[in-house]
């Protein structure tokens, strides 16, 4: 195992490192955009091309390639969401993402407003999907960003370090355990698992609000009856 996961890992950091950094931020920008952000593994090409990383420059310039990434992804949502909303959500497209899960969206954002923009962005289907809806809403571009900005570091710093961090311990067991593979392994699958749980234990802790309908204003937060 050791032999093919050198090989692949060395291919990777082969790749120019700019090409590697771009094609992840755009990675990011495809996987938060509206519909096509549904069928593109983000957090994938992220943690693949963080194990490429050799050193903490080129950590920094991937964190910040996935950040803008990502917030270019969610600003085009936002936008298309203010003006083509209705219509991309009647759209065959949208008819496909379910009317049920459009009502989630819009239920959450208009009864936790900025704080729905903050956990969505570790969501499945919400993270696409909330953007879009906030641009529907009452919600000012300013007050979406200044919620989604720090969501978005903290996705990008999970993820570029997950695999920095799993490629850089390989590397240094490759050479003293033949078991090294499986310690690369351990450590992506564990924080997958991790993020599993944040995911599930945010959706079962935020669902009511999903569930029940808001006053019609994105600005303000509303208490569970």
């Amino acid at each position: 195992m050791n032999e093919a996961l050198t090989w692949i890992l060395d291919v990777i950091q082969n790749v120019d490192p700019i090409v590697r950094t771009l094609l992840a931020g755009v990675g990011m920008l495809l996987e938060t955009s509206i519909l096509i952000g549904l069928i593109v593994p983000g957090d994938t090409i992220v943690i693949v091309a963080s194990t490429g990383i050799q050193d903490a420059f080129q950590y920094v310039a991937l964190v910040i390639a996935v950040l803008v990434g990502s917030l270019t992804g969610e600003s085009i949502g936002f936008a298309l969401g203010r003006f083509f909303g209705p219509k991309i959500r009647g759209s065959r497209l949208g008819q496909r993402i379910g009317y049920e899960n459009w009502m989630r969206a819009e239920n959450y954002v208009d009864r936790r407003g900025g704080i729905a923009v903050f956990i969505s962005r570790f969501l499945p289907v919400l993270h696409s999907l909330v953007p879009l809806t906030v641009g529907m809403s009452t919600m000012r571009f300013r007050k979406f960003l200044v919620w989604t900005v720090p969501a978005c570091l903290i996705w990008a710093t999970a993820y570029a370090s997950v695999g920095w961090a799993a490629a850089g311990t390989y590397r240094e067991l490759s050479g003293q355990l033949h078991y090294a593979g499986y310690v690369f392994a351990g450590i992506i699958a564990l924080f997958l698992l991790v993020a599993l749980g944040v995911r599930m234990a945010l959706t079962r802790n935020q669902r009511r609000h999903m569930e029940l309908p808001g006053d019609g204003d994105a600005n303000t937060r509303e208490d569970l009856p």
